[in-house]
């Protein structure tokens, strides 16, 4: 990938980041079921010292501080300051003092070598510029015998919320085939690659399952459409380019087909996500 490329993913991420810290208590919640499973896989317990890589404005980070309690250590890395910048207010309110925050990219992790019990790294993997350096890097910093345990996205056939919105977006604008090896939500959706890549980096004992679940938060299709066109900037730049008339029609036509997933204020979509946890070699 190219530094300009990879400049490009950052100054995403920055635009993002205030909408990230907007919607922060509704993402907590509708990804809270892919922490729990990346803690369960991990085996994260009280007392460890986990790395979280592209924690982004706190998760999973700030779950996991109150996992291995104040006898324990959680380091939330990111490449972006503005994400960081919004964990730590939200650490700061929920009086997390187990947290530390350190920007920096996943390929240069600047940790000495076998340092963590744990390294974890929910939904961020498949945007690294170059993951394997990255997979390396994560194994490098945890100790021997120590786990390592990432979560990414499986094929937007199995996630409508992402391919709802999808679906009608690409009927006013033109939609070309990306590289599938360039950064994007579902750069990993593929079962196996990712597992593949982590032996490749050096891991050891290599376990992956699907993990299903079902998005869940207090919303309703109105704001669904909302958090969805604010949070992505590839969203965002797509419906700066729709008409007044066009957006109002897009805007209908998306709450109209997320309906089925919403009762009573409530938001439950069924999501597929893919969970790959290795073992750093002794």
């Amino acid at each position: 990938m190219n530094t300009h490329s990879a400049e490009e993913v950052l100054r995403a991420w920055r635009e993002s980041a205030p909408y990230w810290e907007k919607h922060g208590h509704l993402i907590r919640t509708m990804f809270e079921p892919i922490t729990r499973a990346l803690i369960d896989e991990a085996g994260i317990r009280p007392g460890q010292s986990v790395l979280d890589v592209a924690g982004g404005t706190g998760e999973p980070s700030l779950a996991i501080a109150e996992v291995v309690g104040l006898s324990g250590l959680v380091t939330c890395t990111d490449a972006v300051a503005e994400m960081l910048a919004a964990a730590e207010r939200e650490a700061a309110r929920r009086q997390l003092p187990n947290v530390k925050f350190r920007q920096c990219e996943a390929d240069s992790l600047p940790f000495e070598s076998n340092g963590f019990d744990v390294a974890v790294c929910r939904l961020g993997v498949m945007f690294f510029p170059d993951p394997l350096a990255s997979l390396r890097e994560m194994l490098r910093v945890t100790k021997p015998g120590g786990r390592l345990s990432l979560a990414v996205w499986r094929d937007a056939e199995f996630n409508p919320f992402f391919r709802i919105v999808t679906e009608v977006i690409s009927r006013y604008l033109e939609t070309l085939p990306g590289d599938p090896e360039a950064p994007g939500a579902f750069r990993f959706a593929e079962p196996g690659k990712l597992a593949s890549m982590l032996k490749q980096a050096g891991a050891a004992n290599i376990v992956e399952r699907v993990f299903n679940f079902h998005i869940q938060a207090p919303m309703t299709p109105e704001e669904f459409w909302r958090l969805r066109t604010e949070t992505s900037d590839t969203l965002r730049e797509k419906v700066a380019q729709l008409s007044a008339e066009q957006l109002h029609q897009a805007t209908r036509e998306v709450q109209a087909a997320a309906q089925e997933f919403f009762l009573n204020h409530q938001m439950s979509f069924p999501a597929q996500a893919i969970i790959v946890t290795g073992e750093r070699l002794k």
